[in-house]
This record gives structure tokens, C-alpha cells and sequence, in this order.
């Protein structure tokens, strides 16, 4: 028997708590998309943490800029940012107002609105890879720069919200490297993933970006 997901949304004082406590607690809830052509709901499957001004790999770690303004709270609050100049990632606020931390959403299992994933996502082979990364996660869920500040925790007329869910049993939670980051930061154990999950991502490591030669 399958238990049902429940759905109670979130409060802010779950969010309102250390980074690396939140990360591995938000495994198995239940992330609701509410787009112009319908719901969308995803189970999360693998986070990242990455936590402000003391951590290298972070966007915060060289302080506050016009982009990461966000990540400095209040907690219970969405971080979208474009990355490599043409796709999104999603990341929720959490810890104290001030502090800069924030998990990013790295991959989920769609659970309704499939057929809207499935159209904003035609490559992916299967429905394991509709959101089977942050970028793919993202575009899956209609999710870009405008929602950045969402907050998630709203009452009512909230375009993304959080959902208890299942959470995932502690004894299939691991954790390692996150992926594609590199320097003092690389080594940084706080990828959260429920393990044997077939929506959970590939990990790779940093491959730093070949320059081209100049001519002499």
C-alpha cells in the first residue's frame, strides 16, 4: 500500500533553520508548479546546499550583488538565477534573514502535469528525464528569472509552493560532492540525492573551460 503524499504546505519555520538541515529534509516533498496552463507537481529527488559567504562554491561567498539578493532571506523564498546564458536553476531560501543560504533544486520525479513537462521538455527520452537536472528541472516547470522572490509559503495565489509530501526514510538519503563545482568548494559533501532514485541526476565533477589560444 502506497501512502498518500500529504499536503500540507510548508511552513516558513521549516525553512527558517540551517542549510544543511533543510537540504536532505526537503527529499520526498512534493514542489507544486501552479503555471497559466495548469498544475504541475514534482517530487523532489536531489538538493544541494550551499551556504552563503562561507562557502567557495556559493554565489553569496564574495557578498551581496544585485543577482544573489535573494539568498539573504527572508527564508522560505525562491532563488532563480540564468547560468551559462540560456538556462534557469531554482533554489529555495532558507536560515536566518541576512544570512545567505539556499538549496538548489537539482531533480524530481514529475508526478501530475506530465503532459505539460513533457511539452516544455520534448527531448527527454522518458518521464525519468523531465526534470532530471537543475536546468531540465527548471525549463520543465516553467520557471525563469520573473519568479525569482517567489514566496513559497504564501497562503494563496502563489505560482510555486511546497508541499509535505513523503519525506524520504533516512536509511536511502546519501550524500557527496555537488556537482560541476570546483576550487576550495569542491569538496563540500552536501549533494543530497534518495538513492536508486531513476530521476536522480549523473554527479560530474568540475571540468574547468578550455580557453582558445591566442595567435603570437
Amino acid at each position: 500500500m502506497t501512502d498518500v503524499p500529504d499536503r500540507t504546505p510548508l511552513p516558513r519555520d521549516f525553512f527558517n533553520r540551517p542549510v544543511l538541515d533543510v537540504a536532505p529534509d526537503l527529499l520526498g516533498r512534493t514542489l507544486v508548479r501552479h503555471s497559466p496552463d495548469g498544475p504541475i507537481e514534482l517530487r523532489l529527488t536531489e538538493v544541494e546546499a550551499y551556504d552563503g559567504e562561507r562557502d567557495p562554491g556559493s554565489h553569496a561567498y564574495r557578498g551581496r550583488t544585485a543577482r544573489n539578493a535573494t539568498m539573504y532571506g527572508p527564508p522560505g523564498h525562491a532563488y532563480v538565477y540564468f547560468i551559462y546564458g540560456m538556462w534557469f536553476s531554482i533554489n529555495l531560501v532558507c536560515g536566518p534573514e541576512g544570512k545567505a543560504s539556499a538549496v538548489l533544486l537539482r531533480a524530481g520525479e514529475i508526478l501530475t502535469g506530465t503532459h505539460l513537462a513533457a511539452d516544455r521538455r520534448p527531448k527527454a527520452r522518458n518521464t525519468n528525464e523531465l526534470a532530471k537536472g537543475p536546468a531540465r528541472l527548471a525549463t520543465a516547470l516553467d520557471i525563469d528569472r520573473s519568479l525569482d522572490g517567489t514566496d513559497v509559503c504564501a497562503p494563496a495565489d502563489t505560482p510555486i509552493s511546497i508541499l509535505h509530501g513523503t519525506p524520504a526514510p533516512r536509511a536511502r538519503v546519501r550524500n557527496g560532492p555537488r556537482t560541476g563545482v570546483g576550487g576550495d568548494g569542491a569538496d563540500h559533501p552536501w549533494r543530497y540525492w534518495i538513492d536508486g532514485d531513476p530521476t536522480v541526476s549523473p554527479y560530474r565533477p568540475h571540468a574547468p573551460r578550455r580557453r582558445t589560444p591566442t595567435a603570437t
